[in-house]
C-alpha cells in the first residue's frame, strides 16, 4: 500500500466509497473507516497502520495546503 488510491481499494473490499467532495473530509473518514475494520479484526495490524500513515500524511497535507491559501 502506497497511496490514498490504494487506501480507497481496500475499502472498497468491504463496500465502504468515500466521497463527500472535501478532500479532507473524505480522508477523516477513511481513517474512521479504517478503525472500524481493525477493531472488527476484518484487516490485519499491518495494512492498519499502514493505511493510517498514508490517510494522515495526506490528511496533514491537506490542512498545510488550506492553511496557506488562507493566508493569502
Amino acid at each position: 500500500m502506497e497511496s490514498v488510491y490504494d487506501v480507497q481499494q481496500l475499502l472498497k473490499q468491504y463496500g465502504t466509497i468515500i466521497y463527500v467532495g472535501d478532500r479532507l473530509a473524505d480522508l477523516e473518514l477513511m481513517e474512521e473507516e479504517l478503525k472500524e475494520l481493525y477493531q472488527s479484526q476484518l484487516i490485519d495490524g499491518k495494512d492498519y497502520q499502514m493505511a493510517l500513515l498514508i490517510v494522515r500524511h495526506e490528511a496533514q497535507l491537506e490542512r498545510e495546503k488550506r492553511m496557506k491559501k488562507d493566508e493569502r
